[in-house]
């Protein structure tokens, strides 16, 4: 591994083991993790779901290619006492949120399944190239012990793309949530009109690398004493890994009084008048950092002028 400055929070590590054609990610969260959570109130279930969740979607939205695309991850409940679950990822920002039914989700217990989180739940994976202004999105159930079993299912059912993911949130009396994750995909070795690797069975490199990769312990990852440079380290050895640093992560809600005049604009000068309150404003909420927004008719008017 090559010499560079240590990565601890915030910051995904991008890393590939040329001779077993991986690749991977790992993250941890923390400040960025904190500052979504302290927005909310969520019990120690919710919690640590969403915090997995927000790290599921750092590692997927790191693969992007295209800087300004955005990675969205969505739960369609089906049931459950999550009622709503979606986060998404666009140029190192990042945001969350979890709508929930607190007297059911208090009824499943501290270490509750897929099923009893969300019942019969899909997952939606979009991919949005802001360059090309292409869409790729793939659905699949809301099956297996983690949300994150659930995105290998993604990558095996929609890219053919076998993967190992790995998530760890807990709870530290001192520094708050803290949250890590490990993304790993074997990928075809680069050749043009190569048999996707689900129907090749020279898989040795993958296996391999999965089952050394599956050691990595919940506590290593949300361990902030060690580096993720370390973490590789310690599971690659025996091979030749190259690191690079990605994206710094940081909390990114997109709200704002402008942004809201511009969405309201869109609808019929009528309907925006049944939408505001006795003063003249509409008031938006936004769930993601939960804040509350009064837009005045006005303002809302003097965007259509602008535009």
């Amino acid at each position: 591994m090559s010499d560079i400055i240590e990565t601890w929070f915030d910051q995904p590590l991008l890393f590939t083991i040329a001779e077993r054609h991986v690749r991977g990610r790992l993250v941890r969260l923390g400040p960025t993790l904190q500052t979504i959570m302290g927005a909310h109130n969520y019990p120690p279930v919710a919690e640590k779901l969403l915090a997995e969740a927000l790290v599921l979607t750092v590692l997927l939205g790191s693969t992007l290619k295209d800087e300004n695309g955005q990675m969205t991850l969505q739960a369609q409940t089906g049931g459950g006492p999550i009622e709503l679950l979606v986060c998404d990822y666009r140029g190192g920002e990042l945001r969350g949120y979890l709508k929930f039914d607190a007297e059911r989700l208090a009824e499943v217990g501290s270490d509750p399944t897929l099923f009893a989180l969300f019942g019969e739940g899909f997952l939606a994976i979009t991919f949005d190239q802001a360059t090309t202004a292409e869409r790729y999105q793939g659905i699949v159930p809301l099956e297996g012990a983690s949300i994150g079993e659930a995105a290998e299912h993604y990558f095996e059912q929609s890219e053919q793309i076998p993967s190992l993911i790995k998530l760890a949130a807990r709870h530290d009396p001192e520094a708050g949530c803290l949250a890590g994750g490990l993304l790993l995909q074997h990928l075809p070795e680069g050749e043009v009109g190569r048999d996707r690797l689900h129907v090749r069975h020279d898989n040795t490199e993958w296996e391999h690398a999965k089952t050394i990769a599956a050691t990595l312990k919940d506590e290593e990852l949300t361990d902030p004493a060690t580096s993720l440079e370390t973490l590789a380290w310690r599971l690659f050895h025996e091979d030749e890994v190259r690191v690079e640093p990605g994206i710094g992560v940081s909390r990114g809600c997109r709200c704002s009084p402008g942004y809201f005049a511009g969405v309201l604009a869109q609808f019929p000068e009528a309907e925006r008048a049944d939408m505001a309150d006795e003063n003249g404003r509409i008031v938006v909420d936004c769930a993601f950092c939960s804040r509350f927004f009064p837009i005045p008719l006005d303002e809302i008017s003097a965007h259509n002028r602008a535009e």
